[in-house]
């Protein structure tokens, strides 16, 4: 540690921060000062309940508070951009949780009002941060398995309640904007940026995708292919396919077993690495780069990249015609 540790909010009170709160608080980089729900009652039990030190009863009031210098979103899909504006305009730098929208042009607004303000933000895709990730890239530009060919990927799980955040139409929940932001990501930082898509979807009773599959081509002739669910077996898996063996990852996302597989002909060769908090990684790289202490890993290029790949597979399935981007 060589500087002062970041003073962080959380603007939500989100059931996904019980993953982030944790590696915050034992961080030596990050300081975690206060909490901001919809109402005081709210803010004030959900801060002593995980020991933060100051509630506020609105987003806005947080804001405010002139102690706070970077501030988590765990809002809804559909609050992302709003608030992340809000938020940089309120001079605060901004980790927002994926995924930041759905549509291109959103997001580039959101990273307009944060140049403009001389702010930072980044998307809060936790799994890039993982070293797990870091070997996967640098053993395919190593050779590792030739020329790429494919690459597959699946992240599912089973929800059947129609009321449930993640799938209400209103806040643009469903298996794309859950879980199958993921699979893009992972195709495009095994293989780039896809030049066409085609996307299906099966829509379940509350209107939301309950499954969608994917087809991408890449650069070089590279293919894609993934698929994701909310009515479906737990599963998560990404694949790397070359002309002379495959990196297979059973634990792509969450990372808590790091361990990458070389398959090849002659055999499979483990890789194995000592689990690490992605959460916690996240919020330290951004506090790295508010102290000028190392590079923001994900910012404008990939955010909008990312929400171009998730519109034009949208714009597929609702046409059933491939898409270019």
């Amino acid at each position: 540690m060589t500087y002062e540790p970041v003073r962080w909010g959380i603007i939500s009170t989100a059931h996904i921060n019980r993953l982030v709160i944790p590696p915050a608080q034992a961080s030596p980089k990050v300081d975690l000062v206060g909490v901001a729900s919809r109402t005081q009652d709210r803010a004030d039990s959900y801060a002593a309940d995980w020991g933060i030190p100051r509630a506020h009863g609105s987003y806005e009031e947080l804001l405010a508070d002139p102690e706070i210098e970077a501030v988590y979103i765990s809002l809804p899909n559909t609050m992302h951009v709003e608030w992340s504006i809000k938020a940089v305009e309120a001079g605060k730098h901004v980790l927002c949780e994926k995924p930041f929208d759905s549509k291109p042009e959103r997001v580039a607004e959101a990273f307009d009002a944060a140049e403009r303000a001389g702010k930072l933000l980044s998307e809060a895709f936790m799994w890039r941060h993982n070293p797990q990730t870091k070997r996967v890239r640098e053993l395919l530009d190593e050779g590792a398995i030739g020329e790429l060919r494919l690459v597959r990927a699946c992240f599912s799980y089973g929800l059947y309640d129609e009321d449930n955040i993640r799938l209400r139409t209103d806040v643009e929940g469903g298996a794309l904007m859950d879980v199958g932001c993921y699979c893009v990501s992972g195709a495009r930082l095994v293989a780039g940026e896809p030049e066409s898509v085609f996307g299906r979807q099966w829509t379940g009773p509350s209107g939301t995708d309950w499954v969608f599959t994917a087809s991408l081509r890449f650069p070089a002739d590279v293919l894609g292919t993934f698929d994701c669910g909310t009515a479906m077996p737990n599963r998560d898996e990404l694949e790397a396919i070359g002309s002379e063996g495959s990196l297979f990852l059973d634990d792509p996302w969450h990372c808590r077993r790091p361990v990458i597989e070389i398959r090849r002909d002659s055999g499979v060769e483990r890789v194995e690495l000592e689990p690490e908090d992605s959460y916690g990684l996240e919020l330290e790289n951004l506090s790295d780069a508010i102290r000028g202490e190392g590079e923001l890993l994900l910012g404008r290029e990939d955010a909008v990249a990312q929400a171009r790949v998730i519109d034009g597979l949208f714009r597929s399935a609702e046409s059933h015609a491939p898409v270019s981007l």
